[in-house]
């Protein structure tokens, strides 16, 4: 619907939204958004663009790849990427999927069709990047679609390395100290998002197996749980983004 909504859980009203259901990229309208965190008053919001054949209004594709923060009356008040436009250039993007706003007034992006990971401060100025522009691969210092990154406590990014079949923990100086999955394993397959818990384990969108996997420190499966087992679940629900919650509960989203 190229919108995002804040609901009233008492009585599922719609409170507050963004986005016109336009299907092109605006200011006042977003496309395809992938991601939305509240930053105090602001929204911030990845418009990833939709692809071909999803929109009738653009059946060749509709671009947006922009982060926007927008205001509560719905004005953008601050955005990385220009609006339809698809790039790797200064202030551009190419279907960013996930964004986290940082302590220090950064924003983290993941530029999916970039194949990197950046740290972009207020300035517009990419501060840090973890992948090589445009290129996919499994090298040190490549990504292939990634698909999230977190920042650690310890300063370090977690990365959702998901056509690589990996996540990888790296330091500002793009080390990586630890991860899990390879190219060529079996452990996982398509990780759409991880997470570090409190505990030190790591929780995994284990996206192509149809699965949610916590694992240790030292790579030890800890726990599983299959989401296309419950009763009316498609064979393939490609769950992707699993959080915990305070109660230790696990909020699942699938396809």
């Amino acid at each position: 619907n190229n919108r995002v909504i804040e609901v009233n859980p008492a009585n599922n009203n719609v409170v507050w939204r963004f986005g016109s259901g336009s299907s092109k990229a605006g200011s006042h309208s977003v496309v395809a958004v992938n991601d939305a965190q509240r930053v105090g008053n602001l929204t911030l919001m990845a418009g990833t663009g939709a692809p071909a054949g999803t929109e009738p209004g653009c059946p060749n594709g509709c671009a947006d790849n922009r982060v926007m923060l927008v205001d509560q009356s719905g004005n953008i008040t601050w955005q990385y990427g220009k609006a339809g436009v698809t790039g790797s250039g200064p202030n551009e993007l190419n279907a960013p999927v996930r964004n986290t706003y940082l302590s220090n007034g950064d924003i983290l992006i993941t530029d999916q069709g970039n194949q990197r990971v950046i740290e972009v401060n207020p300035a517009k100025s990419i501060v840090w990047q973890y992948g090589k522009t445009g290129v996919a691969g499994g090298a040190p210092n490549e990504l292939n679609s990634p698909n999230s990154a977190e920042l650690l406590t310890n300063g370090h990014i977690l990365i959702a390395d998901e056509g690589n079949n990996r996540v990888l923990e790296v330091t500002r100086a793009n080390k990586i100290v630890w991860s899990y999955g390879c190219i060529s394993c079996s452990e996982i397959n398509a990780p759409a998002f991880a997470s570090r818990l409190s505990n030190g384990d790591t929780l995994i969108t284990d996206g192509g197996n149809n699965r949610i996997v916590e694992v240790d420190s030292k790579k030890n499966v800890v726990f599983t749980y299959n989401t296309n087992t419950r009763k009316g679940s498609v064979s393939s629900p490609a769950p992707s983004r699993a959080v915990k919650l305070k109660n230790g509960n696990i909020l699942i989203r699938s396809e």
